[in-house]
Formats: C-alpha cells, sequence, structure tokens
C-alpha cells in the first residue's frame, strides 16, 4: 500500500508526539511553516485517519491492574468475537497474531477483583472464544506514548519539549463531572475548550478553567499516533521470554535504546517479560533476537508472534490498513 504520508507530515506528527497540544502558531516556528498550513494538513491526517491526538488518565492506584490475555477462537466466529470483544472498553488493544494464539488482547482495569469478576464472565459469554490464558504486568517498563518518528533534528525536538505543557498544577482527581469533557479529549486530544464547550453544552469560561486545572495537574496523558502502515515501520512483533527476576530493569534499559519500542513489561506466567517492537520487514524479527541476545545473554526467547491486524488499539477501532475509523470505545 502507498503511504499517504508525506515527509512534511511526519514533522508534523513528530512534533505532536513530543508535545501533542502545542499550538501550531509554536509548531510553525519550529518547523519553519505557516500555522494555517499546519492546522489544514493536520485536519487532512486526522480525517483520513492517518494520525490522531488522544487522551488517557493516568491511574494513580496501585491496585490498577494491565494483564494480557492469549485468546483461542473458532474459525467461523473470530470475526464476531473481534468485534465483541472491541465494544468493552476495558479491553484497550486487540492483536491478530500470527502464532498459536490468535488473538492477543491488553487490559486495563481498576484493580485484580473487577479482571476476575467482570472481564473473565465477558469473555467465557462470547461465543467462538474456546480458551483464554491471562498473564499480569508486574511492572510496565515502556509504552507506545514513548515512541518517536525521526523526521526532526535536535534542535526542532529540544524547541518542542520546552513547549511541551509542564506539569505545575496541584494533584487532581477526575470526577464524575469531568465525564464529558475527558470523553471529548480521548476522541481529540488537541481539542480546544471552545469546542468541548459546543459539545457537552458547557459554557466555554468554565470549561476553560477546569480544561486547564486538569491539564496543569499532569492527570491525563496525551500522545499523539499513527497508522503503523504509513510510518515505514509496517510489522509488529511482540516477544515472550524468561529474564532473570533481577535483571529486568536491566533488561528493560537496553530495549529503551531500540527506536521502535513500542511496550515492555514484566509479567506473570510461563514467561515473565515481554516487549513489542515496530519493525520494517519480517525479517529483521532474527536481527532484533541476535541484537537482544548479543547485549542481554541471560535473556531466553519463548515466543515471537509477529501481529496480522490491530483491529483495536488503546481504546481506537481501526480498519483493515490500522487507520483510526474514529471510533473510540471508552
Amino acid at each position: 500500500m502507498t503511504s499517504d504520508v508525506s515527509e512534511e507530515d511526519l514533522m508534523l506528527i513528530h512534533a505532536l508526539q513530543i508535545a501533542p497540544r502545542v499550538s501550531w502558531i509554536d509548531a510553525a516556528r519550529v518547523l519553519d511553516s505557516h500555522p494555517t498550513t499546519l492546522a489544514a494538513r493536520w485536519q487532512r491526517l486526522q480525517a483520513a485517519g492517518l494520525a490522531w491526538v488522544t487522551a488517557n488518565a493516568i491511574s494513580t492506584s496501585m491496585e490498577s491492574t494491565f494483564s494480557l490475555f492469549d485468546v483461542e477462537c473458532t474459525v467461523t466466529e473470530r470475526h464476531s468475537a473481534i468485534d465483541e470483544l472491541c465494544a468493552i472498553p476495558e479491553v484497550v488493544s486487540i492483536l491478530e497474531s500470527a502464532s498459536n494464539r490468535d488473538l492477543l488482547l491488553k487490559v486495563q482495569t481498576a484493580n485484580l477483583a473487577e479482571l476476575g469478576r467482570k472481564i473473565v464472565p465477558m469473555l467465557t459469554r462470547i461465543p467462538g472464544i474456546t480458551k483464554y490464558e491471562a498473564s499480569i504486568c508486574t511492572r510496565v517498563h515502556s509504552e507506545g506514548h514513548i515512541w518517536r518518528l525521526d523526521a526532526l533534528n535536535r534542535s526542532q525536538q529540544a524547541q518542542l519539549e520546552s513547549l511541551a505543557a509542564p506539569i505545575t498544577g496541584p494533584p487532581y482527581v477526575l470526577t464524575a463531572s469531568d465525564e464529558g469533557m475527558v470523553k471529548c479529549l480521548i476522541r481529540d486530544g488537541r481539542a480546544s475548550s471552545t469546542q468541548i464547550a459546543r459539545e457537552i453544552g458547557m459554557h466555554p469560561t468554565t470549561v476553560s478553567r477546569r480544561l486547564n486545572r486538569i491539564l496543569a495537574s499532569g492527570v491525563l496523558s496525551f500522545r499523539c499516533e499513527l497508522s503503523q502502515l504509513d510510518s515505514a515501520f509496517p510489522v509488529s512483533c511482540q516477544w515472550f521470554a524468561v529474564v532473570p527476576p533481577g535483571q529486568h530493569q536491566q533488561a528493560a534499559e537496553i530495549l529503551r535504546s531500540f527506536r521502535n519500542l513500542r511496550l515492555c513489561a514484566s509479567t506473570t506466567g510461563t514467561t515473565n517479560f515481554t516487549f513489542v517492537l515496530w519493525l520494517r520487514s519480517v525479517a529483521e524479527v532474527m536481527d532484533v533476537e541476535l541484537a537482544i541476545s548479543e547485549r542481554i545473554p541471560e535473556i531466553r526467547f519463548a515466543e515471537s508472534a509477529v501481529a496480522l491486524a490491530y483491529p483495536k488499539r488503546v481504546g481506537w477501532l481501526l480498519d483493515e490498513n490500522g487507520r483510526a475509523t474514529r471510533g473510540v470505545v471508552t
């Protein structure tokens, strides 16, 4: 598939990865462009599902649970099972896998009890699911919002980092009255207070005041996502490995040197360490394993799973080309 993303588009996306809510005026100064040009370019990318900015609430609870589910499905009911899984808000991402598992789910729940009391029964009731196994992430070392393109020079990156909104306000706990605002920001992480006020029917001044307080507290995490097939790294591979318990932090630091790291976590289960990389081709799978084995001699690879498709990524429903459909499950 020919990409519809130009070099200028990649520069803009890289800028928004660093500073997701930077103003077009500030971004234009860094990118040597015009604010109107950047706004129009972003509108095109967003409308085509090529790139999008979304918000996620950061959980400060020690009970918050991130888990991975390996799911097996019948051939005839696989797609209907995926549709039902996509509708579950706690199932934040779904990967169709070229491995002995059909699907790999990333599940986020408020606590372990909710996982067992709510999510597991849901899975057992979905027709077509014949088997599942779960592992709990005991520590997430790195996530996709840290991943960056390589489209900007160091000076531009430094300027944008200085423009990224600093966390300067007091701690803030999201309440039920914030739900409408948060949902707007999940659908469009760059939504202005005027846009949010129009959508939720609240006075713009009230929205602006509350939005500024929320943004300053850092209770929301913003990330700029890109359609994978348009990123020059069309292959996603997840590895499951065993690393000696005392070496997980060191292994995670080594993996952070790989520019296209999308996830790295310690887990429970038959393996205790997993990570995801975006690659240029399937041929790079072996190259990665060799490079990591040289730097982490104690690692033992148990399995690698290449993604065939991503029906859902961080709450967003994607089409067969990995582009956002504007459908967001919250």
